[in-house]
């Protein structure tokens, strides 16, 4: 069971022109958690603030990962990452998590926009 209470502000972040939701993961059960357990695909994605490794372990579904320097610049960029594996990036300062197959678009070098949503 998920404590959605957990997560922090929701914001929308714009790549390419393209809007995403997102939930801000700031205490450590809900950047422990993730998308852990979750079986439905969402649109809703999850932003890491400083951290630059994720992991899949105990997740039911494949996810996009994208990892961000501190210029908001894409670094890295994972699509369909299976349960159980860690990803790491040494040039990342922060990380979004997305179910697979929302982010159509996106590329290495392209620039997180952050939005705060009311």
């Amino acid at each position: 069971m998920v404590c959605y209470s957990s997560y922090g502000d929701i914001m929308t972040i714009q790549i390419n022109h393209q809007t995403f939701m997102i939930k801000i993961c700031k205490t450590f059960i809900s950047r422990c958690i993730g998308m852990m357990g979750k079986k439905k695909t969402s649109s809703t994605g999850l932003y890491f603030p400083k951290c630059n490794s994720l992991h899949t372990f105990f997740m039911k579904q494949n996810i996009d990962i994208i990892m961000v320097n501190k210029k908001a610049q894409i670094v890295a960029f994972y699509q369909n990452v299976k349960p159980w594996h860690i990803v790491y990036c040494k040039k990342a300062v922060a990380c979004y998590e997305f179910s697979t197959g929302i982010l159509t678009t996106i590329m290495v070098g392209d620039t997180v926009l952050l939005h705060t949503e009311l």
